[in-house]
């Protein structure tokens, strides 16, 4: 990917990376998510506190990000980016982002919503959707 992959505002003009965060044993875990920019070295996205993403990145904030598709599978012939990880609950990024992505990703936001809903119902256990944010800050 070269020079591209250093600009976060390019990586952002993709619909879906593959982000893997690391387990305590340092195995990778590989999750699609949607993403957006922040500034020119940050993009975020939004997630659940109860996610693993947001357990994993708790631990150990450094991330790998990828261009993939909607199911966490890598792009054919791009390469992973190291980058760092935070996560966030409120304040200015946490808002921009949430605009961002409700901007970007339109009806969608709804729907995972909904599905998300659905699946705390039939879990029986509310999963919180979208009330953190991870700031991904490219290496």
């Amino acid at each position: 990917m070269g020079a591209r992959s250093l600009n976060a505002m390019t990586i952002a003009d993709e619909k879906y990376l593959r982000f893997t965060t690391y387990r305590r044993d340092g195995t990778p875990v590989s999750t699609a998510t949607w993403v957006v920019p922040v500034d020119e070295h940050r993009v975020g996205f939004w997630t659940s506190s109860a996610s693993g993403k947001a357990k994993r990145l708790r631990n150990n904030p450094a991330v790998e990000l990828q261009p993939g598709d909607g199911r966490g599978r890598a792009k054919a012939g791009t390469e992973p980016i190291s980058a760092s990880a935070v996560v966030v609950s409120e304040g200015p990024d946490f808002d921009a982002v949430h605009r961002r992505v409700k901007a970007k990703y339109g009806v969608m936001t709804h729907v995972a919503r909904w599905f998300a809903k659905l699946n705390g119902l039939v879990k029986r256990k509310p999963f919180p959707y979208a009330d953190r944010v991870v700031i991904v800050t490219l290496e």
